[in-house]
C-alpha cells in the first residue's frame, strides 16, 4: 500500500511539474502586502496616489464587492453542496452537504480569528523578520485595527469588506477536497483535517502568492486562484484519495457508481457558474473595465470547455451526457480563474478548450489506469484544470488587457514569466502535497479517518450523521 502510494504521488507529481501554472495577482490582489502597510491592498500605483490623496468610500465598487462577496459563498452553499451531492449516492448526500456547511461555519470562524492577519497581515515584513515571507503576522487577528473608514487604497471598498470576500475564497478551497474523499470519511476527522489543512496550507500558500510573500516577490501571477484555491486543492485531493483508498466495491475502469440525482448536479452547476463570476470578476476590487473583462473571458471559456466536453463523449461514447457537460464547464470555470485578469477572448476560448480536452484524458484515461479512487474528480478537474490554466496564462497573458507596462505570456514574447509560473506551480504542488500527507498521518493516527466497512455500507448519512435524505412514505 505504501509503496503504492508513493508511486502514485511520485507520477502525479511529475505531471504536475511537467503542466506548468500561472498565478498572477492582478492590479489589486497582486500588491496586496505592499498596499496593507498603508491600511489597504491593491495596485503599487494607487498606494503611491495615496500617500498624496486619502482614500475615500468608493459605493460603486462597494456595492459591487458586497454582490461577488454573496456569489462566491453561494459557490459552496449550495452550489458545490448540490455539485457534490448530486454525484454521490443517494445514502451519501447528507455528508456532503453536512461537510459544505460546517467547512463555510469553522472556516470563516478561523478567517476572522486569525486566518486573514496569517494572509494578509503585516507585521513580520514590517519587523524584517524572514517569516514575513511565509505568514503575514497577527497586526490583524480578530480584525484588530480594521475599523469602518479604514477602505483599500485605490479602489475605496472598506477593507472588513476585503476581509469578507477574501474569507469565501478561504471556504471553498477545502470544500472542493470533499470530492477526492466522498463516501468514506470519518465526519470526525474530517473536521480535524479541514481545520488543520486550512490553518497549514491554506494560510501560508494565500500569503506567498497575495499577500507579499515569496512566490508574490518572485513574481508569480493569480488572478483569482489558480494556485492558491485549484492547484493547492487539487493535489491534496489526490493525496487523500490515495492514502484513504478506494470504495468499498470500486472498479478500476471507469465511475463504477452512478449519480444519484443528475438534476441536482445541473442546479449546482449553475450556480457554480453564476457564482464564479464574483470569483473572477470580483477579483479587480472594483467595478471597471477589467472586471467586465474578466466576466466576459470567464463565460466564454466555460462555454467552450463544456461544449468540448461533450463532443468528446459524443464522439466516443455515442452519448453526450448532462454530467459531461457540467463537469467540462467546472473544468473551464477553473482554468480561466487565474487567467481572468490578464487573458482576452483569444485566451480564453483556448484555455477553455484545452483545459476540456486535457482534464477529459485525465479523468476519462489517466485515472482508471492508476487505478486511484478520486470520487467526484475533485484531482482531474481542479488540480489538472488549474495546472493548465495556470500555465496558459503564462502563454496567453496580454498587454491589451494588463496594460502598457503589465505582464504578458509567451506567446507575446515573456518566456521569463512563463518560467516563473512554472516555478510557483512546483512550489506549489510540493507544498500542498507534502504537507497534505503528513497531516493525513497525524489525524488517521490519533482520530481515524476512514470509516468501518460496515459504517461505509451502510451509508454516511446515518452512520454519521443519523439522518436519511429521502423518507420512504407508509
Amino acid at each position: 500500500m505504501k509503496h503504492r502510494l508513493f508511486k502514485y504521488v511520485t507520477i502525479i507529481l511529475f505531471i504536475a511539474m511537467v503542466l506548468p501554472t500561472a498565478v498572477w495577482a492582478q492590479d489589486s490582489l497582486t500588491t496586496v502586502a505592499d498596499s496593507l502597510k498603508t491600511t489597504t491592498a491593491i495596485p503599487v500605483e494607487a498606494a503611491a496616489a495615496a500617500t498624496e490623496e486619502p482614500t475615500v468610500l468608493n459605493s460603486g465598487n462597494t456595492a459591487w464587492i458586497i454582490v461577488a462577496t454573496v456569489l462566491v459563498m453561494m459557490m459552496t452553499i449550495p452550489g458545490l453542496a448540490l455539485f457534490y451531492g448530486g454525484l454521490v449516492r443517494q445514502k451519501n448526500i447528507l455528508s456532503i452537504l453536512m461537510q459544505c456547511l460546517m467547512a463555510t461555519g469553522i472556516i470563516s470562524i478561523i478567517w476572522v480569528a486569525f486566518g486573514y492577519s496569517w494572509v494578509f497581515g503585516t507585521s513580520f515584513m514590517d519587523s524584517g523578520s524572514p517569516l514575513g515571507q511565509i505568514i503575514g503576522g497577527f497586526d490583524k487577528a480578530f480584525l484588530h485595527g480594521i475599523k469602518l473608514d479604514t477602505y483599500m487604497s485605490g479602489v475605496g471598498i472598506p477593507e472588513i469588506l476585503f476581509a469578507l470576500f477574501q474569507c469565501m475564497f478561504a471556504v471553498i478551497t477545502p470544500a472542493l477536497i470533499i470530492g477526492a474523499f466522498a463516501e468514506r470519511i470519518k465526519f470526525s476527522g474530517y473536521v480535524v483535517f479541514i481545520i488543520l489543512w486550512s490553518i497549514i496550507v491554506y494560510n501560508p500558500m494565500a500569503h506567498w502568492v497575495w499577500g507579499g510573500g515569496w512566490l508574490m516577490k518572485m513574481g508569480a501571477i493569480d488572478f483569482a486562484g489558480g494556485t492558491v484555491v485549484h492547484i493547492n486543492a487539487g493535489i491534496s485531493a489526490l493525496v487523500m484519495a490515495i492514502m484513504l483508498g478506494r470504495r468499498k466495491g470500486y472498479r478500476t475502469i471507469g465511475h463504477p457508481f452512478t449519480p444519484h440525482n443528475i438534476p441536482f448536479v445541473f442546479i449546482g452547476t449553475s450556480l457554480l457558474w453564476l457564482g464564479w463570476f464574483g470569483f473572477n470578476a470580483g477579483s479587480g476590487l472594483a467595478a471597471d473595465g477589467l472586471a467586465a473583462n474578466a466576466f466576459l473571458v470567464t463565460h466564454l471559456a466555460t462555454s467552450a470547455a463544456a461544449v468540448i466536453w461533450m463532443a468528446l463523449e459524443w464522439i466516443l461514447y455515442k452519448k453526450p451526457t448532462i454530467v459531461g457537460f457540467c463537469t467540462g464547464a467546472v473544468a473551464g470555470l477553473v482554468a480561466i480563474t487565474p487567467a481572468a485578469g490578464t487573458a482576452d477572448v483569444l485566451g480564453a476560448f483556448a484555455i477553455g478548450g484545452i483545459s476540456a480536452l486535457v482534464c477529459f484524458f485525465m479523468v476519462a484515461y489517466v485515472k482508471p489506469k492508476l487505478k486511484y479512487d478520486d470520487s467526484l474528480d475533485a484531482f482531474g478537474v481542479h488540480g489538472i484544470g488549474g495546472i493548465v490554466g495556470s500555465i496558459l496564462t503564462g502563454v496567453f497573458a496580454t498587454r491589451a488587457i494588463t496594460g502598457p507596462e503589465g505582464v504578458q505570456g509567451a506567446l507575446y514574447g515573456d518566456w521569463n514569466q512563463l518560467w516563473i509560473q512554472v516555478v510557483a506551480t512546483g512550489a506549489s504542488v510540493v507544498y500542498s502535497a507534502v504537507l497534505t500527507f503528513i497531516l493525513f498521518f497525524i489525524v488517521n493516527k490519533t482520530i481515524g479517518l476512514r470509516v468501518s466497512k460496515d459504517d461505509e455500507s451502510t451509508g454516511l448519512d446515518i452512520s454519521q450523521h443519523g439522518e436519511i435524505a429521502y423518507s420512504e412514505e407508509e
